[in-house]
């Protein structure tokens, strides 16, 4: 079976082809970043009038790849939310209205689900169960996954996202956008030592993240600064801010490992690129004897080949599941837990 995967939820048009047997077959990606960063983020009306734009030449571009005809998709995957009300509309009517030009069934996908399934596209794909630690722009979140379908919230954050906390603090510096990308790789020219910045609810008993105080803290940092920050201060105040998080996102998930006695750690999203992070997890895997999996980087943002390898995992489990009913609607907030088993 062959499953096209069409995912637009915010800022990125992703298309992609993934065979149940042959696995992905192609996939490409066009980002907006170039278009919002003199806005300084992500503009929704923008944002869905180049998913517009970019949905059939990229069809056109997987189709190539991978020297299929239209005729061959068996079913198209869709993200159905969460994400920006207007640019999954976009999506969703590519989606449906290919749908019924080819026949074909359609079936709406949680776009969270597919960054929890993302690393098992990589050449070592995990087992289940596992826990995973989904770190994505606007979700931090712990969860255990069972299989397809079969997930239990352990611990979220209580207010800003570890991505938004990147973001706002990579404003606070001067750092443009997109922000985490670029504190990140700010802080390896810092010096650990030089600040010291809090770790929120680091020692709470539970496994929730709470970022907006660490957010608040480099504000406070900025501000009492008496004379114009050199780029060696914010290289300083940047190391502070991304050793916090990745003490507080480390210890938790070593925390939900010990609460659920799994051995696999899955980390997704796109602060799971983050080079600091990952080396954090990979020495603390080394020393406690657990395994962890990444999506590969191409991965780690939004794209189509996730929602195209979720969209195929349920419909093995279900075929039924996708139907012939072209109306569509999205769901820009989604609670994960309100998705039906697979």
């Amino acid at each position: 079976m062959i499953v096209l995967g069409v995912e637009s939820s915010c800022d990125e048009t992703g298309m992609a082809l993934y065979d149940t047997q042959r696995g992905l077959l192609s996939h490409a990606l066009h980002s907006q970043v170039a278009m919002h960063e003199e806005y300084g983020g992500v503009v929704p009306e923008l944002a869905s009038r180049d998913h517009i734009r970019r949905a059939l030449p990229l069809l056109e571009q997987v189709l190539a790849q991978a020297h299929v005809e239209r005729s061959a998709i068996d079913a198209i995957a869709y993200t159905q939310g969460p994400g920006l009300a207007g640019a999954l509309l976009v999506g969703a009517s590519v989606a449906c209205g290919l749908g019924l030009a080819l026949d074909r069934p359609v079936l709406g996908v949680h776009h969270l689900e597919g960054h929890l399934l993302s690393p098992l596209l990589a050449g070592d794909p995990p087992e289940f169960p596992f826990v995973a630690l989904l770190i994505s722009g606007g979700h931090t979140q712990l969860m255990r996954v069972d299989g397809v379908g079969r997930y239990a919230l352990l611990g979220e954050t209580v207010d800003d996202a570890a991505g938004e906390a990147f973001d706002k603090s990579a404003k606070l510096l001067g750092l443009g956008y997109p922000g985490g990308p670029a504190l990140s790789r700010l802080a390896e020219f810092g010096d650990s030592g030089a600040y010291k910045l809090p770790r929120p609810m680091l020692h709470s008993k539970d496994l929730n993240f709470s970022f907006s105080g660490l957010k608040t803290a480099v504000l406070t940092l900025v501000k009492n600064q008496t004379t114009n920050l050199c780029e060696q201060d914010k290289a300083n105040i940047a190391r502070a801010f991304v050793d916090a998080i990745v003490d507080v996102l480390v210890a938790k998930s070593l925390a939900a490992l010990k609460q659920t006695g799994l051995r696999r750690l899955v980390i997704a999203g796109g602060v799971g690129a983050n080079a600091q992070l990952r080396a954090a997890l990979n020495d603390a895997a080394q020393r406690r004897r657990f395994r962890v999996h990444y999506p590969e980087l191409q991965f780690c943002t939004d794209n189509g080949a996730m929602i195209a390898l979720a969209g195929a995992l349920r419909l093995q489990r279900n075929p039924d599941a996708a139907t012939r009913d072209y109306g569509f609607n999205v769901r820009p907030r989604w609670p994960l837990d309100e998705l039906p088993a697979a």
